[in-house]
């Protein structure tokens, strides 16, 4: 008897230390919003908003819900992804990745196109179909399977409507049946289905993005309702007066996952206020577990809260090789963590393994403008970092120019760049500030011709920026107060780009860039 008492212990520790214990949140660091994530075997894939950025949807692969790599887009061609007509924000909003029968959907809006699509793949890695396009307006969509039935949940007018259409072709199949309008917050979207235990649960998001942001939940017996509101909603929300501190804060548009071992997780959004109230990052990716009884109401980490450390125990843990971003250029493609802004006008990018460097054309297209400049940008990812990058500027003349940019918008960036001098022998580096329809020139640097290493510096309060002519020895250029350009103060649905830039004010201009490195160290 105590032989099998101990072999009983045994076979019980031996299932506990399978499994992992505790993680640190955000998940996916930097501007990943709307997250929504599917389980597939032992796989999970999730996918975020990308807004006005090429290419789009970013897709992310884990076997743990704690560690991710980025394995791709879903929106990797113009003809998938036009964006010309995209403004601050516009383009992508709020993806929705769903498996059935051998097939991965992604359903999304673009706001600056023709609205709702779905592009749909047998394998995630690879490429994605072009867009089928839907009749049902609104913004937020979301996918459904239930035997052989397709439904499709959005919000046209402040009501969540559910109609049932065909995936493949985009025909909606029956009339458009509003389901519920939330609890009374403002905004409700980010509508999904689910069904357990015999219930259809119906969660969405209130609140608006903000800082009254907030999940709720309803259920019904009826894929078409009536839906009854849960009584404990919301079942996720940070505005409260116990969560006012918290390092998290906006917390919301949120989507359900079940793990193998019948385990319920939650990814959401929501953003870290650093400098007072003001987020540079944009909204983040979240985990929480939950707790989800048989014929109950799901509950959140317990009180419907979440934190950076997450004590509580996971799946067992399955880290990959991540990254280092200690970019050389000697590879003959970018990262997946680069992204361009709007469809690029890839003539005026090259790379080689030859000369192991990113050449830049320059461009007449400025940063200010609702356009496609010469930009390639990777998310800022940490509140403390520091990146660096070093380039040559050639056959510039009066008006081109070439840098690092802290870019939040068209209107709202940070710029530090190198511009020929008056003497050829010379250049100068410049630090420019756009912020609104102001644009300040606040240091002019005049350094000799030749290599010139930039570097910019992130704190709570502060960007930071330096050069130095050997790599070595840098001399501080100035700094900015992060609030001129953070999300409160400028709007928008988006984060911090860290970005690489060439233009020019001269259409004849022959002028380029050669970039040899970049580096990015977060804290």
């Amino acid at each position: 008897m105590k032989k099998v008492t101990l072999l009983v212990l045994l076979l019980n520790l031996c299932c506990l230390t399978g499994y992992g214990q505790g993680y640190k949140n955000p998940i996916i660091p930097g501007f990943h919003p709307d997250p929504s994530v599917c389980r597939v075997g032992d796989d999970f894939y999730l996918v975020t908003s990308s807004f006005e950025y090429f290419p789009g949807v970013p897709l992310y692969h884990s076997k743990d819900l704690i560690n991710w790599e980025q394995i791709g887009h879903c929106l990797t061609r113009p003809s998938q992804l036009p964006l010309q007509k995209a403004g601050v924000s516009g383009g992508i909003y709020a993806p929705t990745i769903r498996y059935h029968e051998g097939t991965f959907y992604m359903i999304t809006t673009n706001v600056s196109d023709k609205g709702n699509f779905i592009v749909h793949t047998k394998d995630p890695r690879g490429e994605w179909s072009d867009p089928v396009w839907l009749e049902q307006k609104g913004i937020d969509p979301s996918l459904y399977f239930e035997g052989d039935k397709c439904y499709l949940t959005t919000n046209p007018d402040n009501t969540i409507y559910l109609s049932e259409i065909n995936p493949i072709t985009g025909q909606q199949l029956t009339p458009a049946k509003a389901l519920w309008t939330g609890t009374g917050g403002r905004y409700p979207e980010s509508p999904h289905l689910y069904k357990k235990d015999g219930w259809y649960y119906l969660m969405i998001s209130e609140g608006g993005t903000e800082y009254g942001h907030k999940v709720t939940i309803s259920r019904s017996k009826h894929i078409d309702g009536p839906y009854d509101s849960n009584p404990s909603n919301p079942i996720l929300t940070h505005a409260n007066v116990a969560t006012q501190m918290n390092p998290i804060q906006g917390t919301g548009h949120a989507d359900f996952v079940q793990a193998k071992d019948g385990s319920w997780w939650m990814v959401c959004l929501g953003f870290r206020p650093q400098s007072g109230l003001h987020h540079m990052l944009g909204r983040e990716t979240f985990l929480a577990p939950v707790r989800w009884d048989k014929d109950a109401w799901p509950v959140v980490n317990g009180n419907g809260t979440i934190d950076l450390n997450m004590d509580v125990t996971t799946l067992p843990l399955q880290p990959f090789k991540k990254p280092v971003f200690d970019t050389d250029f000697k590879d003959t493609k970018l990262g997946l963590e680069w992204n361009y802004l709007r469809n690029p006008r890839l003539e005026n990018y090259s790379l080689t393994d030859k000369k192991s460097t990113l050449r830049l054309k320059a461009s007449t297209v400025q940063l200010h403008d609702i356009d496609t400049p010469t930009f390639v940008a990777r998310r800022q990812e940490h509140i403390n970092f520091k990146a660096s990058t070093a380039l040559n500027l050639n056959d510039a003349q009066d008006g081109d120019a070439s840098g690092v940019t802290v870019f939040m918008s068209n209107k709202s960036h940070y710029d530090m760049f190198v511009k020929q001098s008056a003497s050829a022998d010379r250049q100068v580096v410049v630090l420019r500030y756009r912020m609104g329809e102001l644009t300040h020139i606040a240091q002019e640097i005049t350094i000799p011709k030749g290599k010139v290493y930039l570097q910019v510096t992130g704190s709570a309060d502060f960007y930071s920026f330096a050069y130095s002519t050997d790599g070595k020895n840098f001399t501080s250029a100035g700094k900015m107060n992060v609030a001129y350009i953070s999300s409160e103060t400028v709007g928008g649905f988006t984060g911090i780009y860290l970005g690489l830039f060439a233009t020019s004010k001269n259409q004849t201009s022959k002028a380029y860039a050669d970039f040899d490195t970049f580096e990015y160290v977060g804290q």
